[in-house]
Order: structure tokens, then C-alpha cells, then sequence
């Protein structure tokens, strides 16, 4: 086969696997809509009162009867397809992708990912290292062969919801690998859907981080994690877990920044944030705004964050940068406006000194990523010992 052939074959191997994740995403979709139109027409049907309990069920006879049928032929669909589809996806190994595609299977996975998972769609993100797109094998050869020159210093990037570790890149900056030009770092992206519950992602975490760890090519003298947004929370969680499991690579584990992390919580229902924050990620995913009243369990997660007063190990230095979209500092540097998603406050909730925080003006939360005022002070922070 010629090497264009080869090239259209994946390709079509990539639009036939999208295709499968996404028929059954809708097939599960119809089954829920049957469902609930079923459970309002038995609530019509049976005249109840319009305060109180809900006393609908199934219907009943030939209506029942209907709506039974559209579920059984849909999940009989449904079934088939996942045969089909099945087949024509193992054809070709991996295939391709691009920036466009992996941006909106991350936002799938923000809104829909915990059901992803359940279901075990193709479209579920699994955790794990990727390098320019390409996942990565945690094991000590293929981390040898992906990182030609590993150092001893390393940084774990771990992006926000929505999001993936692509997106690191933003106007031409990527703190990951800025670190890696001018503190000696190398920066590790971590890939991970979004969607499901923020405990769930921190116990895979930490067995990632504890494998990671025990098969770096070079002894690592120094380990920090950087988390944007979800990644902060998330990265608590694993080191929780860490603590729960007996994990020892919390032992390698420096300094942990927190890039426009929610501590409190952060007001996803307010007028439009949600909208915004979708529209902002990528030109691609600003269609996803309408599914803007879907939570996923990683949504509701970040909605109300995981506290001002994590555990962490005594030596682990902590770092806080929050944005707020002010143009500069008012009287009360504390109740200034957020970033659009993250409020001050909750992005410097945790206790420490006051020159671990830092406010980032004129910026909004997915700016942060391409801020070089919050790279500057970050990288300060890390390099240091």
C-alpha cells in the first residue's frame, strides 16, 4: 500500500472509531430522553397532584407497550453497531489525530466522561503520559525512547477540565516546556477524562505517579506538578490517596503549583462562565455551549472544589496563582474580581505564606496558560530550593 493510502486508511479508521463512540453516545441518549418523556406521560396519565412526591412509574398496556419498543429496537441497535463498528476500529492500529479532534473528544469527556467510562465507549479517555499527542507507555524503556535525555528534575503537567495536554500550548507559550528551556525540567503531560468524579482521577493518579516514579530512566532528584484548574484538585486528590495507599513517590514530591485552582469551588451556573469557558477552549468547541446544563461528576466536583485545608506532606512546598480580570489591584487585593470562572478567593484559599500567592491582573482563567507574568513567578517558585 502506497504511503498516501496508508495515510487515508487511518484516517478513516480514526472517523469510523469517532463515529462508533458517538452513535453510542446517542443511542444512550435516546434510551434517557425515552425514559423521562415515558415518566411525564405516566405523571399526566395518572393525574397527580402538582405539588409533592412524584408518584410516576413505567406506563402501562399498549403505551407502555411503545415505549418499551423504542428502547429494546434502540439498545438492539445500538448492540449492532457496537459490532460493526467494533471491527472496522481494530483495522489499522491507532490511527491519526489532530489538535481539532483531541479538543472536542476532551470536551465529550468533560460533560459526558463519567458516563464515557461506565459505558467503556471509544471515546472514554483513559489516564495516562502522552508526549506531542502520543501516549506514552509508563515503563522504563518506552520512557526511555520518548524522553531521550530524561533530567533528574521533573514537572507533571496536569490540565483543566475540558481540556488536554495539547493545550498546554496557547499563543505560542507552554509553561511545561518553557520550564524545560530555562530551569532544567522535563515536563511530563498528563491525559485524563475530565468527567468522571475528581477522586476517581486522583486514585488513578497516584498509581500513575507511583509508576512513574519507580520507571524514570534517571534517578529524580526533584519532582513538582503543576495543576490548571481541575489538575490543582486533582492533584491533591492523588496525594491524598497517596497517603490512604502507603504511595512513596510523595517522598520525590518538591513543589505543587496551583494555576487558577477552584479550592471553594467554582460558580460554573453564573450568567454565562460556563458558555465562555467552552468558547474559549477552542474555536471547535464552542458548539459544546449548549450542553451547557449537563454536569458531569468532574462538573460537579469543581463546583464545589475539595476545601481550603488538603493534606500534604510537611515538606511539599505549595504555590497558589490566581487571575482576575481586573486591569490592576484594588484596595483589598483579596476580594478582587476572578477570572471569569475561578474567584480569587477560592483559587488562594489554602493556608500559606504570603509569598507563595500571586494575583495575575487583566487575565482571564484560560489565559493563565499563556500568562508570562504567572510563568515568571512560577518558575522562581520551582527552580528554588
Amino acid at each position: 500500500m502506497s504511503e498516501p493510502a496508508a495515510r487515508k486508511t487511518k484516517r478513516n479508521h480514526v472517523r469510523l472509531s469517532d463515529v462508533h463512540g458517538l452513535q453510542r453516545l446517542a443511542f444512550d441518549a435516546v434510551v434517557g430522553v425515552t425514559k423521562i418523556v415515558e415518566s411525564v406521560h405516566a405523571t399526566v396519565t395518572g393525574v397527580a397532584p402538582p405539588i409533592g412526591a412524584s408518584r410516576a412509574s413505567d406506563t402501562s398496556g399498549i403505551t407502555g407497550f411503545v415505549y418499551k419498543s423504542v428502547r429494546g429496537v434502540t439498545r438492539a441497535v445500538g448492540s449492532g453497531a457496537d459490532a460493526v463498528f467494533g471491527r472496522l476500529a481494530a483495522i489499522g492500529g491507532d490511527g491519526v489525530s489532530s489538535r481539532e479532534r483531541e479538543a472536542v473528544i476532551a470536551v465529550l469527556n468533560g460533560v459526558f466522561g463519567d458516563h464515557l467510562a461506565v459505558t467503556c465507549n471509544p471515546l472514554a479517555i483513559e489516564m495516562g503520559v502522552r508526549k506531542d499527542g502520543g501516549r506514552v507507555a509508563v515503563d522504563r524503556d518506552a520512557l526511555a525512547s520518548a524522553f531521550a535525555q530524561p533530567a533528574r528534575r521533573v514537572v507533571v503537567m496536569l490540565h483543566g477540565l475540558c481540556m488536554n495536554d495539547l493545550m498546554w500550548l496557547r499563543d505560542g507559550h507552554d509553561h511545561g516546556a518553557a520550564l524545560a528551556r530555562d530551569a532544567g525540567f522535563t515536563p511530563v503531560y498528563v491525559h485524563y477524562d475530565t468527567g468522571r468524579e475528581i477522586a476517581a482521577n486522583g486514585r488513578d493518579l497516584d498509581a500513575l505517579m507511583q509508576a512513574l516514579v519507580d520507571a524514570w530512566p534517571a534517578p529524580i532528584d526533584r519532582l513538582a506538578i503543576v495543576g490548571h484548574s481541575m489538575g490543582g484538585l486533582v492533584a491533591r486528590s492523588a496525594i491524598e490517596s497517596a497517603s490512604r495507599q502507603g504511595g512513596t513517590w510523595t517522598a520525590r514530591l518538591d513543589s505543587l503549583v496551583f494555576l487558577g485552582t477552584p479550592h471553594l469551588g467554582a460558580p460554573l451556573e453564573r450568567a454565562g462562565a460556563w458558555v465562555d469557558y467552552l468558547v474559549g477552549i477552542s474555536p471547535y468547541t464552542a458548539p459544546f455551549a449548549r450542553l451547557g446544563k449537563l454536569r458531569s461528576a468532574g462538573i460537579k466536583d469543581l463546583r464545589h472544589g475539595l476545601g481550603a485545608q488538603p493534606s500534604l506532606p510537611a515538606h511539599v512546598r505549595t504555590y497558589a496563582i490566581a487571575a482576575s480580570t481586573q486591569k490592576a489591584a484594588g484596595r483589598s487585593p483579596g476580594r478582587s474580581r476572578g477570572d471569569g470562572l475561578v474567584p480569587v478567593k477560592s483559587a488562594l484559599a489554602m493556608s500559606m505564606p504570603a509569598s507563595h500567592r500571586y494575583i495575575v491582573y487583566g487575565t482571564g482563567h484560560l489565559e493563565l496558560l499563556a500568562s508570562r507574568a504567572a510563568y515568571e513567578r512560577m518558575r522562581r517558585w520551582i527552580a528554588r530550593r
